[in-house]
């Protein structure tokens, strides 16, 4: 099974204040082999990327409105007229309130949702596939099902 992926690039903004934000580079990520996740990069500054990966559906929904637990919240809001989407991460090594553009944002989810609708996530796991892999005699299966103690009831040691 071929695998697709949707990528868009984007700025996003690291909110440190109301007053206050700095552009964030981000890649949002999208692969048919991991349908019910986004993945999200992060170039900060340092020497490698910042990555996190959440339910596209948490995505999905936050575009509307608010939704999450914990350590990944989404909501809509405006932020100077413009319609933005809010994510909140929380993780052991800190906290961060990003900014994004909503357009850009809802676009790329469209986008995957095209590539993978909702409730068809499971056809893309290939999981008959892996099934059909590891339950497949191979000729090595044959030293294995054979006995490998010969019977007490030998005739040889009579």
């Amino acid at each position: 099974m071929q695998h697709t992926m949707v990528e868009r690039e984007l700025e996003l903004k690291l909110v440190l204040s109301p007053e206050r934000s700095v552009p964030v580079p981000a890649r949002l990520i999208y692969r048919t082999d991991d349908p019910y996740a986004v993945h999200i990069t992060f170039h900060v500054g340092s020497d490698q990327p910042v990555n996190w990966t959440f339910a596209r559906e948490l995505l999905v929904e936050g575009v509307f409105r608010p939704c999450g637990h914990g350590d990944v919240r989404v909501w809509p809001t405006k932020m100077d007229g413009r319609s933005v989407v809010l994510m909140a991460l929380s993780s052991p090594d800190g906290d961060a309130l990003l900014e994004a553009p909503a357009a850009a944002v809802s676009a790329w989810l469209e986008r995957t949702l095209r590539v993978v609708p909702p409730g068809s996530e499971p056809d893309h796991l290939g999981i008959d596939d892996g099934l059909a892999d590891l339950l497949t005699p191979t000729p090595a299966d044959d030293l294995w099902l054979r006995d490998p103690w010969p019977s007490d009831e030998s005739k040889d040691g009579e």
